[in-house]
This record gives structure tokens, sequence and C-alpha cells, in this order.
């Protein structure tokens, strides 16, 4: 992999690190509201605001995986190559 290319890589894993990061604001801020419109309305009964959030926790759980997780946007020239060759053998009927 050559120097611009990891740049690229790199580049592309701060944004996502960002974006989470800018995620994770609008969560809290999405939590405190709801949660004062509950406290403020229907105080005391069903804990309604437990859905919106935590449907925004599994949505920050994947975008924080995307952003520090494994690296899977590396493509080597070998399997590049690899996929090439597969393409061939199946354009062709050869075996798979």
């Amino acid at each position: 992999m050559n120097n611009d290319e990891l740049r690229t890589l790199a580049t592309k894993r701060l944004k996502a690190r960002r974006d989470f990061y800018n995620y994770l604001g609008i969560w809290l801020g999405v939590s405190i509201i709801v949660i004062a419109v509950w406290a403020l309305t229907t105080p005391g009964s069903y804990f309604w605001p437990i859905w919106p959030i935590g449907g925004m926790g599994i949505a920050a759980f994947f975008i924080g995986l995307d952003a520090f997780g494994p690296s899977r946007g590396i493509i080597t020239e070998q399997a590049i190559d690899e996929e090439v060759a597969r393409l061939s053998r199946n354009q062709t009927g050869g075996p798979r």
C-alpha cells in the first residue's frame, strides 16, 4: 500500500471517529430532550424514553465499531489479483 492510499485510509478513519463523537453529542441532546418531555408530561409513569435512547444506543454501537473497529477498508493487491482470477474463471466456465 503506497503513501497516498495510506493517507486516504487514515483520512477516512479520522472522519469516522469525528462523526462518532458528533453522534454521541446528538444522542446526549436527544436523550435530554425526551427525558425532559417525559418528566414534564407524565412523570412517574412508564419510562418511554428508553426506546429512543436505546435505539440510538444501538446505532452508536455500530458507528463506534466502524470508527474504532478492525480496518475492513484495506484492500491489498493480492486480494485484487485473487478476485480477478476468480472472476475470470467464472466467465470462462472454469472450476470454481
